[in-house]
């Protein structure tokens, strides 16, 4: 493959499959806020803390919306500008979560459970910025070459 081949895939739009997945997530996000929001709105007497987790749930599954519909409508290469914003929304639903279940609980399998997902969760945002630091590095590569 020729730099200039290199350099036309890196430009090219989201193919059809990342398209297919980012429609997915909009509409899984989009479709448990709504059902949650039902059940938030149809059980009036709920205590405050489950309002409240419901509430948090409800913007967690918006941001999965909203992201898979800005990843949609990009028109230009994200190299992977998208990956680091979907661990972003993922490191912060994990705060969301941790603080919510470290309120309720601090029994020790919990305690394993909350760590363990932020590690996951902190590894995948550093997997994300070097993978789109190396995709950038390269792009500016391909373009200094003679």
């Amino acid at each position: 493959m020729t730099p200039d081949e290199v350099l036309a895939r890196l430009d090219g739009t989201l193919s059809l499959r990342r398209r297919i997945g980012y429609l997915t997530l909009a509409l899984a996000g989009l479709t448990g806020s709504g059902l949650i929001g039902l059940l938030w709105l149809t059980e009036p007497a709920l205590p405050a803390r489950t309002r409240a987790a419901f509430a948090l749930m409800v913007l967690i599954g918006l941001a999965w919306t909203f992201f898979g519909g800005w990843a949609l409508t990009r028109r230009t290469p994200l190299y992977a500008r998208d990956r680091v914003v979907a661990a972003g929304i993922g490191l912060g639903a994990w705060l969301i979560f941790a603080a919510g279940a470290l309120a309720i609980s601090t029994a020790p399998a919990l305690l394993a459970l909350v760590g363990t997902l932020g590690v996951v969760a902190v590894v995948n945002l550093g997997a994300a910025r070097s993978a789109r630091r190396r995709l950038i590095r390269n792009r500016e590569a391909l373009e200094r070459r003679p």
